[in-house]
């Protein structure tokens, strides 16, 4: 039997699709992947405020470049040692997206390397099975924007159910700016906290609709 030699490449992503700008470098062979860095710098608006797409962008366009200068110094390599350029193309916001969309091509076009646009949501998906080396998931994919089911058929990852509203996400975030709590380190990690405290469970209104899930209701419950 031919045994077919798998190569080592190294990647650098740079992510920019909400208030995280993150910069990171991995080596892989294709069955086995090294994380050779990992940063981020958050934007934190004001408690009771959100992220505004153009007020995002410019910390992104503050940040990307001393990201990737940190993440080779974390990586041990230099641009020649670069195989290929990663970035994400979407879903996200516009703002913030264009900002590391820009940096990621510059790079692109100065190091002379291959450019890579990723989903942001597919990316999570191959970040968490490197991490738990899960081979064939059914994913409940739960981020600011997204509420899905989501599973792995005919070569392309597919959609069986989501939010047909508003994502779990971006409810979360709404009774964070509601409440006027600190968006640091995030506003779900303080909504927990002040959960631990409390002595009383309220049963609170959603709906699912066979794999659809439904959760304006709570939006409405949050705004009484």
């Amino acid at each position: 039997t031919m045994q077919v030699e798998h190569r080592s490449y190294v990647a650098l992503g740079i992510e920019g699709s909400a208030n995280k700008c993150g910069v990171g470098v991995i080596r892989s062979d294709g069955s086995h992947c090294d994380i050779l860095s990992n940063l981020r710098k958050t934007f934190i608006p004001p408690a009771g405020s959100g992220f505004l797409p153009r007020e995002t962008a410019w910390h992104h366009q503050q940040h990307v470049i001393s990201l990737v200068r940190h993440a080779l110094t974390t990586a041990r390599v230099e641009p020649k040692d670069i195989d290929i350029i990663c970035f994400t193309k979407g879903p996200g916001m516009g703002g913030p997206l264009t900002s590391c969309a820009v940096a990621a091509r510059t790079l692109s076009l100065l190091w002379k390397k291959p450019l890579v646009a990723v989903n942001h949501c597919v990316g999570h998906i191959e970040m968490g099975r490197i991490v738990t080396g899960a081979d064939d998931p059914i994913v409940l994919y739960v981020s600011g924007g997204n509420t899905q089911v989501i599973s792995y058929s005919f070569q392309r990852y597919r959609i069986f159910g989501e939010t047909i509203d508003i994502a779990i996400g971006n409810m979360l975030d709404r009774f964070a700016r509601t409440l006027h709590l600190s968006n640091s380190p995030s506003p779900g990690y303080n909504i927990e906290q002040l959960a631990k405290k409390g002595k009383n469970l309220v049963e609170l209104p959603y709906t699912v609709k066979g794999m659809d899930v439904s959760f304006s209701g709570l939006s409405t419950f949050i705004d009484k």
